[in-house]
């Protein structure tokens, strides 16, 4: 592919890039570009907001370019506080070392190994002397840090800043310099760190890397970034069923914002809203299961909501057993709490059984002090989208 052509590709999605002109002069070189993407397994899980970076990594890989993939096992236990309000929670090592096992795991699941290079990070900052470590902050300034809007923030706000978070930056720089990164990846809140990396490899000679950035991808709540933490996530080694779940329950759009990022194309105009969430949701299972479970758990979410056929529908069970005399109320805050691990209050269960949600084999309860009495086999209809089927 001509550079023109890589570029006109490789630039599509992405939020900035610093600077087009150096990517296109280093995409007609004739050689494999190093293209760098750090992850700190700071979880045990990747989520779809990774995805958006690593899609573009595995797009420069199937332009015939080299992948380096830095597992931060030191940056992690600082923890990037690009965006963040408050510092992070420190891990251990060892901590970090056992969420690394999973994320080449999952990370394969869009990347080629074949052109992926996986380093560590601390294979460097291991053998740094204290001595090193002062040459290398001595490159930067305390005033470029505090250009940064979230330490300024901050600092406005009369919170902490403590001094290890400020190495954060520079370690993910140097990192820039021990692997001779072409291009680096991340989000719109990695600016400042991609950039100290360019200066790092222009003080040591080396050609300066190309600063490519791509959108943050909100969570399931349309409004912060995805995050394990805000419990707004979806996890790429999560059940199928659960997947596609939390996909269908996201607003309309929150789903013009997912398709360009998770699948590289807009919204079909053609489609129903309902019919468009079920295609992006279908794809999404297909990527990271297969496409004979994204069929299944169509099926099933057909049977179970469009259909409202739940008697046929695969459903988790609730035991009932020992909850006494089985008032309304009871059973729909306990089987919320058992089956599915969500603590509703008993008066929001309440306000579900009033407003006609329940339903108890098809049959709306609107009473939450009604006595039921439950067979085996029977379905309890929560709401919209929790059902449970009776052990």
């Amino acid at each position: 592919m001509q550079p023109d052509e890589a570029l006109a590709l490789v630039k599509q999605g992405a939020a900035q890039i610093i600077s087009e002109k150096e990517l296109r002069e280093k995409l007609g070189l004739g050689h494999p570009l190093r293209v760098k993407l750090g992850v700190d397994p700071t979880t045990s899980d990747i989520h779809l907001g990774h995805t958006v970076v690593l899609r573009k990594l595995r797009q420069f890989q199937d332009l015939g370019h080299q992948a380096v993939l830095i597992i931060g096992d030191f940056t992690g236990m600082v923890g990037d506080p690009s965006g963040r309000s408050v510092t992070r929670p420190q891990l251990t090592h060892e901590e970090i070392m056992a969420n690394a096992a999973t994320y080449r795991e999952q990370a394969f699941k869009i990347l080629d190994p074949g052109r992926t290079e996986t380093v560590c990070n601390g294979n460097w900052f291991r053998t740094m002397s204290f001595e090193d470590v002062i040459r290398l902050n001595s490159r930067v300034t305390l005033q470029q840090m505090l250009q940064r809007e979230d330490f300024r923030a901050r600092i406005d706000n009369q919170q902490a800043i403590h001094a290890h978070e400020i190495q954060y930056p520079i370690m993910q720089g140097w990192d820039s310099v021990m692997v001779k990164a072409d291009v680096e990846l991340g989000g719109t809140d990695q600016l400042f760190n991609i950039l100290i990396g360019r200066d790092f490899q222009r003080d040591e000679g080396l050609p300066q890397q190309v600063a490519f950035l791509l959108p943050i991808l909100e969570g399931l709540d349309g409004s912060k970034k995805m995050s394990k933490s805000l419990g707004n996530f979806v996890a790429i080694n999560e059940p199928a069923k659960e997947m596609f779940g939390k996909l269908m329950s996201i607003s309309d759009d929150l789903m013009a914002r997912y398709y360009p990022l998770l699948l590289g194309k807009a919204v079909p105009v053609e489609a129903h809203p309902i019919q468009a969430k079920k295609q992006l949701a279908f794809a999404i299972v297909q990527t990271y299961h297969s496409t004979a479970m994204a069929q299944k758990t169509l099926d099933d979410w057909n049977t179970r909501f469009s259909k409202r056929d739940l008697e046929h529908a695969e459903l988790p069970t609730f035991s009932a057993r020992g909850l006494g005399d089985h008032d309304l109320l009871s059973l729909v805050w306990s089987a919320y709490r058992d089956a599915f691990g969500l603590e509703k209050s008993r008066s929001e269960a309440s306000r579900l059984i009033q407003q006609g949600s329940v339903e108890l084999d098809g049959q709306k309860i609107r009473d939450p002090k009604v006595p039921v009495q439950l067979k085996s086999g029977q379905v309890l209809r929560l709401d919209k989208k929790h059902s449970v089927r009776i052990a």
